[in-house]
């Protein structure tokens, strides 16, 4: 590979790169971070806290392959900024929700807000990760994305201390639309760096591998669980291909499928359950969740600068494999805990863990499929992704209402365990 001759160009475009994730860790930190939070304090219930989930899955589930397929040739500079102006002004509307709503009607208000604000966080999702690739040469994009990984966990880790601190200082709902006014700050900030993003006059050369990422647009965290789009740019590349073969599912990679479908089912299984578990039957405060945040933010961080050397040692199926086993421990010490001890505990277990598994599973990803045929193989994953995170949501409120909260975290446990099992059978 040649190495490219850094352009003043090209160094502005880095810059902006750095500033957009900078911002967006403090949207994440923030916003983010806080609003199942929020609407468990508004008394949402199991079923309304999965739908923050499982409505943006469908949503991406029904899209992701016609906007990947639309956005083929279009200016994406362009298409990522307009796509994260209409995803983020909904963070405005966060803002106003206590003054213009009773509790019962706010809950329904995010729910729905989450969900619209999902269409344009589609186009986003994708388009930017593609653009990454038309901004930065191949050479530079191991700097680039490691230099921004850097960037938005110093970003995040630093605004959910912050934010949980403010929770605890002010008085609520008026701590809640401070932190929503900064993750608003940082949603808009994040849209201005976007904006001065420039195509080079030569695109650098379409590398079909993993850039690896951690900003990922638009996501909301809760608990343990982040969305995996490392491969979502590959849907831009099909150049007129079919994008669902149905004979792919008839090979090896069509179980593997079915693991990858599996795992996020059981991973999202538990999620609608942390915030009320946290919130009605722990009682923690929203500091002590925002140190929780924190400390899952910096061990992932850490797991992850050790993905190369651990890949090197065990190769990228193993590394999948014991981290899909070790992210059971999550859901099994939280639903263990009586104070917050023990979920700090879980933070770093649950942070290190989700690191191995994401970056595992991506790499096995990328081992598992055909360069020439990315964009096919990535389709497919994708539609297991969004399907496992919605059935694993709807999934979750049963299983909560059936057996209660804590023993709903422990049947969560043991069915991630199982999921990793299942991997050492079909990965």
């Amino acid at each position: 590979m040649s190495i490219s001759i850094i352009t003043p160009e090209m160094r502005a475009n880095f810059r902006n790169l750095y500033a957009d994730v900078f911002w967006y860790g403090i949207l994440a930190g923030s916003t983010l971070a806080f609003l199942a939070i929020y609407a468990t304090h508004q008394g949402a219930s199991t079923f309304q806290v999965s739908l923050l989930t499982a409505g943006p899955a469908l949503v991406n589930l029904a899209l992701s392959l016609p906007v990947g397929r639309w956005l083929e040739g279009k200016r994406l500079v362009r298409v990522t900024f307009w796509s994260s102006i209409g995803q983020r002004v909904g963070y405005l509307a966060l803002i106003a929700l206590p003054w213009l709503l009773p509790a019962a009607g706010q809950v329904w208000a995010l729910v729905l807000i989450t969900v619209l604000i999902s269409i344009p966080g589609t186009y986003l999702a994708i388009s930017i990760n593609a653009l990454l690739a038309d901004v930065v040469p191949p050479d530079q994009r191991g700097v680039v994305v490691g230099r921004r990984n850097a960037i938005v966990a110093f970003s995040m880790i630093s605004t959910s201390l912050a934010c949980g601190a403010l929770l605890d200082w002010i008085k609520f709902p008026y701590n809640y639309q401070v932190v929503f006014f900064l993750g608003a700050v940082g949603a808009g900030m994040s849209s201005f760096a976007l904006a001065r993003l420039r195509t080079p006059r030569e695109r650098p050369v379409r590398v079909l591998k993993l850039l690896n990422d951690l900003a990922r647009p638009g996501q909301l965290r809760i608990g343990d669980a982040f969305r995996a789009s490392g491969g979502l740019r590959f849907l831009t590349g099909s150049s007129g291909k079919p994008l669902l073969r149905l004979d792919l599912l008839r090979t090896s990679y069509g179980t593997f499928l079915l693991a990858c479908f599996i795992f996020y089912t059981f991973q999202y299984i538990s999620i609608p359950i942390y915030p009320l578990f946290f919130v009605n039957q722990l009682h923690l405060t929203d500091g002590q969740i925002g140190l929780g945040n924190a400390i899952f933010y910096t061990a992932m961080m850490l797991a992850s600068m050790a993905l190369g050397w651990l890949a090197t040692q065990m190769g990228h199926r193993w590394v999948l494999i014991l981290g899909a086993l070790l992210y059971a421990f999550y859901p099994l010490l939280v639903g263990l805990a009586h104070n917050a001890t023990l979920v700090y505990v879980a933070s770093v277990a649950g942070g290190a863990a989700w690191a191995l598994a994401n970056g595992g599973l991506l790499n096995r990803l990328m081992e598992r499929t055909l360069e020439n045929d990315r964009p096919a193989f990535m389709a497919f994953y994708n539609v297991a992704l969004n399907l496992g995170i919605f059935c694993g949501s709807l999934a979750g409120p049963l299983l909560a209402t059936g057996l209660g909260l804590r023993e709903g975290l422990l049947v969560s446990a043991g069915t991630r365990f199982l999921a990793g099992i299942l991997f050492i059978i079909w990965a």
